[in-house]
């Protein structure tokens, strides 16, 4: 594990008609990560192109890690689609994130 990243939970509040307030929120500051690069895409959405990229990131196996939350690595947030246990090595699992842009 070579990286850092930052694991964020999902803004709490929300608003008088049910709008979401506030930003993400940091959990930790720093996790050790292996980052890997897995897939890109481009896609129309709405007509508009969108770039997607997909990553797996190996961990410390940890209990408060769920799909709700994203991480942050070198500036650009990823929304966890998947935690993954590491069949191996139960010291580690893996999340499978994906950014749009």
């Amino acid at each position: 594990m070579n990286e850092k990243i930052t694991l964020q939970t999902p803004p709490a509040g929300r608003d008088a008609i049910g709008q979401i307030v506030g930003g993400w929120e940091s959990v930790t500051p720093d996790v050790w990560a292996d980052v890997r690069f897995q897939t890109g895409a481009e896609v129309l959405r709405g007509g508009l192109p969108v770039s997607t990229v997909r990553i797996s990131v190996m961990v410390r196996a940890r209990s408060d890690i769920d799909n709700t939350m994203r991480i942050v690595h070198k500036g650009i947030g990823y929304d966890i689609k998947a935690v993954l246990p590491n069949a191996k090595d139960r010291r580690f699992m893996f999340l499978v994130c994906e950014a749009a842009k």
